[in-house]
Order: C-alpha cells, then structure tokens, then sequence
C-alpha cells in the first residue's frame, strides 16, 4: 500500500468543539493518511484510515471496521454533523477519531475522481465495484476482523446501496442516511418522468471543485463566471451551452441523466434502481433513513418495504421532519417541530453515539439495542400551538410514533373528492358535466416554494412554507399573494375539520385530465392549511408533499404515448410519502398545476426529446371532475383515538 503521510497519534476531540458531548472511547487513536488501494482496473483511490491503538501488550489485535465513502472530500466539515442544540459541525476526522477511539478500523475514502483519488468522476454509476473492491481490501487487513460496517449520507448513502446490491462477503451491517437508490427514476434524479433540476445546481458546484478544474486555471475561470440564476431564467439548455459546459465530464452525465427520459437500460443500473436487486442484496442488519422535507422519501420508505420482506435483517426505518440530513435539527423552512423533534430526541442521545450503540449491538459486542421500541420510528407532523416561535418559524410541533412496521398498521386509505366549486369533499360529484380550466405557459411557471430539495439553496430553499409569493423563491415577484390564487393553479379546500385527521404514507391523486397539447405536466400539492389567527392573520398554508406526472408516461414508463388533444385520460399522480395531523379548524388543500420550477423541468407541452427541446407551446388544461370523471385526492389516514375522534 502507499501512504502520503506517517503514522501519526491523533489528538483527542477538544472541549471547545461541538464535539465536546461526545467522551472518547478507550483507545488512543493512529492516522494513515492518503493509503492508496488499487481498484480492480488499476485505479488507486484514497483512504484515511483511523485506527485503534491496543493497551501495551495486547498482540495481534483485531478490530471491526466502519466505511464511508464519499464525493465530499475525506478530511472536510459538513454541515449536517451536528449535535442538537450546538451550531458548530463536527469534522470528518473528529467523527472518525470518535468512532476509533471506541474500538473501530474507520476508513474515509474520496470517491473516484474526487480530491486525492485517482480517476475520472462520473456521478453515480462507478460506484458498486469500487465500494465492492474497497470493502474486500479493508476484510483482508491484518488488524481487520474481516466483518466491515458501511455509513454515510446522500452521496454517501447512495454508495452504500450500490455495493450492497452485490452482496461482498464482509459487508456486515449498513446505517444508510437520507439516499441509497431505490429507483432514481422515481426519486433522487427523476420524478414522474420530470427531471430534478437539483442535478444541475450539484453538478456546477462539484465542478468547481473537481480536481481538473483546481489544476485548470482557465476552466476553473470559466466556471466561475457563470451566473446560475441567470441560467435558470433562460431555459432550455443545451450541451455545449449550459453553466457546466466548461467542465465537459459534469456536463455529460448531467445531459445523459436529463436526456434519458424513458425508464431503459441506463436507470436500471445497479447504482441507481436497487428495487431491482432486492434479492440478491446483502443480508445484513440495516437502518434506512430519510426525513419528509428530503429528496429521499420514497428511497427510504421503498428499500425498507423491499428489503424488509426479503432479509432477515433486522431492517429497519427512521423517518422524521427534517430537511436533507439535518437530523438534529427542530426545522425546516419555516416550520418548527419542538424539540422531541430531533433524532437525538427520539432515541436519548447524538447520532454517533446511536450508530455506537447499534454497531456494538449488531457485532455482538453490546446486548442493548438501541431500536428495541421497533423497527420504524417516524414523527408524525403537527399538534403544535400554531403560534410563532421567537425565531419567527410556524409552531407546528409533532410526536414520534415507534412502530412493528411501514406502511403504519391500520392505515386505510380514504378518498376525498373534487368539486368545480373548489370543495375538497368526500362525497363524490354528482354533476353530470364539471371541469375546471387553466392555462400553462412555460415560461411562467410556478414558482417552487420549499419541498423535498436539496443541493440548490443558491436556486431553491427546502422545508415547509406558507404558500405565498416570497421574495426568497426564484421566480417570486414578494407580492405576499397566495400562490393558489394564480390563475395557473387550481386549489381545492375541504371544510374547517370539524375532527382531526391524521395520515401517514404516500399520497396519490387519481385525476382525469385533457389538454390541447401533445404532452404536459400536472403536479399536485398536499398543504395543511391553517385558519386566520393573529400571529398569522392570512393563516399558514403549510406544504407537506408535493408530486409530478409527465402525461406522455401515464400509460407507461418504458414507452411514452402522446395525448390527443381534448382527449379526458384518468392519471395518477404520486407524490411522496408524508406524516401530519390535520387539526381541527384547519383545511386540507390540494394544489394542481402543471409546473413547480425550478425543482422540476419544464415542459415544454410538446413531444420533443426530453433534455434536448428548443420551443414550447402554451397549454390549455383541464381538470375533470363531475359523475363520470369522479377525480379524487387518496389520503393514507389512520385510526383516531378517542379524544381525537370526539369533535
């Protein structure tokens, strides 16, 4: 092996760091910086690796290992390693010094192409047999024991899942947070057939970053001078004319992502459709985690319905209120869950210290386990004050419900249904002919406000927010005009509830619809709305979900169909799943349109090549909704308490 830097001692975790809450273990800490491990085609990646140093006379030590690999750089500071109630981040070597300093090998690892690994970086896709070649390294050590636990968030949970789908023989347990692909297609890099425009905003950041460029003055230049807010105004892109063409291998996979618009053979890659390696993924101990204001949702919730039905496991899913890994965070956006909001909350200590107790219960070296309440742990949204906080956030509040498994036992589905009159009713139409109307252009689009985002905060802002035109949001004019009064938006309001309604699960509109055009977009948005209050006097219009269908693949993903025009076709539309309790006095709302940009693509309401359209046509669409077109919201409700029940 080669090695950049000695053996050196590593220095304990210091009292004025965030850190500060978490004790170092027992064991004395040595760094190997820079070891290079040869991939199966030669190329050498990257690893730091922290090891346990043994008291004076212990011999041949060995010890379990922990794996991450990341995109992010190996020795950096993100900003989601927190511990609740302090504002300062952990490093990436403090975390892995913690972790050796309590009897594990941690190995940090930059991925192919990134910072001091060799290669070229393409997004996703090389990543099952580097992790699978780097996992075999690590079980052949002399101080491993040959049994190697896998971590990490986003890029780094996505990773994870690539390596899992092939089953190495060390793999002995994964925490997976917030990623790890159950199908890109419908989540993480599509949805519905539309394109997550967050692949765009990722793709110009990490390119700056990229070692070409910081070996490349004038590319690096070149980089640097686009304005990607003014990129976002003046859609369409093309390759060879976006913000990333100077960094050619970043403008590739972006084009190839955004062109590839039928679900074929490049999204049924093992890196990025894991739903289609169930069976043959490693049976081990797993965590899958998300949070409900997190681009991860129905990666999470579908790798623990998959692998929990197949695997021994144990499996396990933890789902809270957060946004993209800020799990001890009692936010997002502008809506505040309380304190028992975080995961240090929910399970009485930080995340390093739940993934210790988990890691030392899972390896047979501690008999506490840490999920013992069961394997799915979610919050629940609302029953809060509704007031404002001293921060300004909407009081929203919640509860974590610990569960035997997901969907929640007794959840039934119930439907609420349309009305040309803006009702949201559970009594279906009896009109024998109702329709509502509303004009798409593309080039005024809905605006996206908060939602399941992340990797875009220079573009678009995640979490929960009250629906209004907000000078923050690209696109918005700060008008303060509720974005369901456009006149490109059609909102449905059920009545003041006279009980609680509480939901948890995926939210799904059947809809009939038609239009003008070959092909357009029909989004939907599920918001709690509250009533006028004084700290709120126009009330809160809270999103809580929001999805998208792209109607050229309402028929099928593999095989588009174009829409004839003025033809009523029945859709479904999807959005992630979600957990709230509607109280009373409050609405729910339902939001369609046919765009929510920038979080989405645009449709262009033509049948051009996704990725690669140069004109757009203005839609005129139509929502169906009378005795024959019975176009209803699918709410996932569970049974109600006593208390709740009495109105």
């Amino acid at each position: 092996m080669a090695v950049d830097a000695a053996i050196v001692q590593a220095s304990p975790i210091g009292e004025n760091d965030a850190a500060r809450a978490l004790q170092d273990g027992p064991y004395a800490v040595e760094v190997l910086a820079n070891v290079m491990v040869a991939m199966r085609d030669g190329v050498q990646l990257a690893v730091d690796l922290y090891l346990p140093v043994a008291s004076a006379g212990a011999v041949g030590m060995r010890w379990p290992c922990l794996l991450e690999r990341t995109p992010y750089d190996k020795s950096a500071i993100a900003q989601s390693d927190l511990v609740a109630g302090d504002p300062r981040p952990l490093s990436k070597p403090q975390i892995a010094r913690w972790f050796a300093s309590h009897g594990f090998v941690m190995a940090m690892q930059d991925c192919r192409g990134r910072y001091r690994s060799q290669g070229v970086f393409t997004k996703y896709t090389n990543e099952a047999e580097d992790g699978h070649d780097t996992l075999a390294w690590l079980a052949a050590q002399p101080w491993s024991d040959g049994r190697v636990i896998t971590q990490g968030l986003s890029y780094c949970a996505h990773v994870q899942t690539a390596l899992g789908s092939l089953a190495p023989p060390a793999l002995a347990a994964q925490f997976v947070d917030s990623g790890g692909f159950s199908n890109a297609y419908q989540g993480g890099i599509r949805q519905g057939g539309a394109f997550e425009l967050k692949q765009a905003t990722w793709a110009y950041k990490h390119a700056l970053l990229s070692p070409l460029t910081q070996a490349d003055p004038a590319r690096k230049a070149a980089l640097q001078a686009q304005d990607i807010r003014a990129w976002f105004r003046r859609m369409p892109w093309a390759r060879g004319d976006s913000p990333v063409s100077a960094a050619p291998e970043y403008e590739d996979y972006l084009f190839e992502q955004w062109e590839q618009g039928d679900f074929g053979p490049y999204w049924q890659q093992v890196e990025l459709c894991g739903e289609r390696h169930y069976d043959g993924y490693g049976d081990v101990p797993m965590v899958h985690m998300s949070s409900w204001y997190d681009p991860y949702v129905r990666t999470a919730t579908e790798n623990y319905i998959g692998l929990s039905q197949r695997k021994r496991g144990p499996v396990h899913l933890i789902m809270g209120p957060w946004v993209h890994g800020r799990r001890s965070q009692t936010y997002s956006g502008d809506v505040d869950f309380g304190p028992q909001s975080t995961l240090d909350a929910a399970f009485g200590g930080s995340f390093y210290q739940l993934r210790r107790a988990w890691y030392d219960y899972v390896l047979g070296r501690s008999h506490d386990n840490p999920f013992q309440r069961g394997p799915v742990s979610i919050f629940v949204m609302g029953g809060g004050s509704g007031g404002r906080d001293a921060a300004g956030r909407l009081q929203h509040g919640g509860r974590w419900v610990h569960a035997q498994d997901w969907p929640l036992p007794g959840t039934r589905t119930q439907a609420w249904h349309l009305h040309a009159d803006g009702r949201l009713d559970p009594s279906a139409s009896s009109e024998p002919d109702a329709s509502r109307a509303y004009t798409y252009d593309p080039a005024q689009p809905v605006p996206t406000i908060g939602g399941t985002i992340t990797s875009a905060d220079e573009i678009m802002l995640p979490g929960a927010f009250d629906q209004r035109d907000d000078a923050r949001f690209f696109g918005c004019s700060g008008s303060g005009r509720d974005i369901g009064e456009r006149d490109d938006v059609l909102s449905f309001r059920s009545a003041p509830l006279a009980q609680v309604v509480e939901i948890a699960g995926v939210i799904r509109a059947s809809l009939f619809v038609s239009s003008d055009c070959a092909d357009t977009d029909i989004t939907i948005k599920l918001i709690d709305e509250y009533p006028p209050s004084a700290e709120y006097p126009h009330g809160f219009a809270m999103n809580l979900s929001d999805g998208i269908l792209r109607l050229r693949y309402r028929e099928s993903w593999e095989q588009p169909q174009r829409l004839v025009p003025g033809q009523v076709v029945k859709i479904e539309v999807e959005a992630f799943a979600t957990a709230n309790r509607f109280a009373r006095g409050h609405r729910i709302r339902l939001d369609v349109s046919s765009s929510n940009y920038p979080h989405f693509d645009l449709n262009p309401n033509t049948d051009a090549a996704p990725g690669r359209w140069q004109q757009a046509k203005v839609a005129r669409n139509r929502v169906h909704m009378d005795a024959d077109h019975p176009s209803h919201l699918l709410l996932p409700v569970l049974p109600l308490c006593d208390d709740d029940a009495q109105g």
